[in-house]
C-alpha cells in the first residue's frame, strides 16, 4: 500500500514540474488572463472575448487591435481591486465599465488614459467556478451585427438589453495565460 502512494506522489510530482510556469501578472501585480463565452446550444459557446470600439464582443475576427503580437487579436484582462483592466504593457491604462442605469441596460465598455466613465467600473470579480461576474451576476450576450460577434452584457435585469434580441446568458469563463500579449485596443 505505501509503495502504491510512493509511486502516486512521484507521479504527481512529475506531471507539477511538466506544467507551465506560473501566471505572468500585470504591472500591478495581477493575474492575466483571457475570457470564452459557455452557453450550450448557442452559436457564442466557446467564443473568446475580444475588445474593439469602446466595447466588449464574443468571436469578434478582426478587433484591429495594436498588439505586441499582432496575429492575436483576443483580449487579455486583469482584475485590480475590483476594477477590471485590458492588458497592455504600456503606462495608459485601458479600464472597463458598466451602466446599469434604466438608459445603459448593462452596457460594458471601456476607456482609456484618466477619461471619465458613464458607469460603474468596481464590481468585477471571478468567481469560483472561474467565472468572469459583475456584481456577483453572470454575463449577456447578444447577436451583433459586425462580424456576426455577440455584444457582451452585464445583467442589469434586462433579458434583450440595448433594444436587442435573442440574447442569452453567459458564463465568462476565465482561462489563465502565463504569456499575455498586450493590447492597444480600439475606441
Amino acid at each position: 500500500m505505501q509503495f502504491k502512494n510512493l509511486i502516486l506522489a512521484a507521479s504527481a510530482a512529475v506531471t507539477a514540474s511538466a506544467l507551465p510556469a506560473a501566471n505572468t501578472t500585470s504591472t500591478t501585480g495581477e493575474s492575466t488572463f483571457g475570457v470564452i463565452a459557455i452557453h450550450s446550444t448557442s452559436a457564442v459557446q466557446y467564443a473568446a472575448f475580444a475588445a474593439a470600439k469602446s466595447s466588449l464582443f464574443a468571436g469578434l475576427a478582426h478587433p484591429n487591435a495594436t498588439c505586441a503580437r499582432p496575429a492575436e487579436q483576443s483580449a487579455t484582462f486583469y482584475i485590480n481591486d475590483g476594477a477590471l483592466f485590458l492588458y497592455d504593457e504600456s503606462a495608459t491604462p485601458q479600464e472597463i465599465f458598466v451602466d446599469a442605469s434604466g438608459m445603459g441596460q448593462g452596457v460594458i465598455g471601456y476607456t482609456t488614459g484618466a477619461q471619465s466613465a458613464p458607469g460603474e467600473r468596481k464590481g468585477w470579480a471571478i468567481d469560483a467556478n472561474d467565472h468572469l461576474q459583475f456584481g456577483g451576476k453572470d454575463l449577456i450576450a447578444c447577436p451583433n451585427s459586425i462580424d456576426g460577434a455577440w455584444s457582451i452584457w452585464a445583467d442589469a435585469g434586462y433579458a434583450n438589453p440595448g433594444y436587442n434580441s435573442d440574447c442569452v446568458g453567459i458564463a465568462a469563463r476565465v482561462e489563465k495565460t502565463s504569456n499575455p500579449n498586450g493590447c492597444v485596443y480600439t475606441q
